[in-house]
């Protein structure tokens, strides 16, 4: 089975020359991958999209956060395991000085009953209850640990979103292009026209002279556009995280076929639970709910289960010490309880609750938000298609105004300003036509994104 082009592409990453070489292997059996020339790749929308959400690098870092926040996750759970230690110790004594009548005559002798002593012990504590501290942590790192995957899910939304949005102005450039091209054709023919006319006396200078004034304009955007097209190249291959030298090349174009209204109703009702935004909102108040269950915890008894074992030497449980060593452990509960917590956690207690209502309102607020938001995407969508259809025929009056105009020109029963003028009108109605185009299918992107279906 061969190679994906989102496969081919990551590959471009690691060594651009391999993939020159692969990629003549791939060409002869993969239908779809049959997309390059030189540096050039040939990618639809869709498949932009889904590369930029693997590859881009601030989607990886928000994936490497998300991981990091499973980690922390992990460690609060370890953290309520029994807590074990193992102690040893050496100790050889000097001889031991006394003292008598202040610091004077003094006189050593041998620590009994030997200068050696060692230890070796080991110590456990687990913890039985300690007010909900324990549930309270868990359920905080738990949110935080969604909360971080969120907002994977959220950056790599939004990146999906930026590639659209590029994607389709490299299509709305290409096509811009192509229609200057058009354009620049018909103003060297107009000036071939109007030099042929003003040989024969029919035409004055001046037209010549603002035919050649119409002509290098038409070039300068040309070049304008060209350079633009280079920079929206730029940033889309940036999106992608893919080398420089690369040359995106779109597949689809503005006229691909747009949505129905009625699809997007799905996506605008179940925008209110589906948000990144909000999603994200309801993870906080989590936090904040779990927060406050910790400081409540902190005015709560904690109870545990402790016990040591261990050898040591010399014996000094018995009276004289004795030279030998011994074996000793204990089993045991501790309970504790702060007294002081009635009063040093009385404000905490208050502002937990205060921060968690505050994350409720930012919640409801942000879900007025995205509902206003992505109703008026939908209104705007389906203006954009109503804008459309527009377009097309405003396309088709200048295209026939443009040729009437041309011809009572040529027949000098109009100005050469007029002509200009059709020529104008209907080089910008094919260019708001494939605006609209483009504009609809970005008002889609952003509620695939707002909805967080992206």
């Amino acid at each position: 089975m061969g190679k994906s082009l989102i496969d081919i592409l990551r590959e471009i990453k690691g060594n651009l020359s391999f993939l020159l070489s692969v990629f003549l292997i791939v060409n002869a059996t993969v239908a779809k991958a049959q997309r390059r020339t030189g540096n050039v790749y040939k990618l639809t929308i869709s498949e932009a999209v889904a590369f930029a959400k693997s590859e881009n690098k601030w989607v990886k870092a928000a994936s490497l956060e998300e991981h990091a926040a499973g980690e922390d996750r992990k460690d609060v759970y370890k953290s309520f395991l029994p807590i074990i230690n193992v102690t040893g110790s050496y100790q050889r004594y000097s001889g031991l000085t006394l003292f008598t009548d202040g610091l004077n005559h003094a006189s050593t002798s041998p620590r009994k009953p030997t200068p050696n002593a060692a230890g070796l012990g080991v110590d456990a504590l687990y913890s039985i209850y300690n007010g909900g501290r324990q549930r309270a942590l868990r359920e905080e790192q738990s949110a935080r640990s969604r909360l971080a995957k969120v907002n994977t899910l959220d950056q790599s939304g939004n990146i999906g979103f930026e590639t659209a949005s590029e994607y389709l102005n490299l299509v709305r450039l290409n096509e811009l292009q192509k229609f200057i091209t058009d354009q620049l054709k018909r103003a060297h023919a107009r000036l071939e026209n109007i030099n042929a006319l003003y040989k024969n006396q029919k035409v004055t200078k001046s037209d010549v002279l603002r035919a050649e004034v119409n002509l290098s304009g038409v070039e300068l955007s040309m070049m304008q556009n060209e350079n633009d097209i280079k920079i929206a190249n730029q940033k889309l291959v940036v999106l992608l995280n893919i080398p420089d030298s690369v040359v995106i090349w779109p597949i689809d174009s503005a006229n691909m076929p747009k949505p129905e209204m009625r699809s997007l109703i799905p996506l605008v009702e179940t925008a209110g639970t589906s948000s990144y935004i909000l999603q994200k909102a309801a993870e906080n108040v989590d936090i904040q709910q779990a927060r406050l269950r910790l400081v409540q915890s902190g005015s709560l008894p904690n109870l545990s289960f402790y016990g040591a074992y261990g050898v040591n030497y010399p014996n000094y449980i018995f009276f004289p010490p004795v030279d030998q060593a011994y074996a000793i452990g204990f089993l045991g509960l501790k309970a504790q309880y702060s007294i002081s917590s009635l009063y040093h956690n009385k404000s905490k207690k208050i502002a937990a609750a205060l921060r968690m209502k505050e994350a409720e309102v930012q919640r409801e607020v942000y879900g007025d938000r995205v509902r206003t938001e992505i109703n008026a995407f939908y209104i705007k969508y389906g203006e954009a298609l109503t804008r459309i259809s527009v377009n097309e025929h405003s396309v088709e009056q200048a295209k026939v105004n443009y040729r009437i105009v041309n011809t009572k020109y040529l027949n000098q029963l109009s100005l050469l300003t007029d002509l200009l003028d059709a020529d104008n009108l209907y080089q910008e109605s094919r260019f708001n036509l494939i605006k609209a185009q483009t504009d609809a299918l970005g008002i889609y992107y952003h509620i695939l994104y707002s909805s967080g279906n992206l």
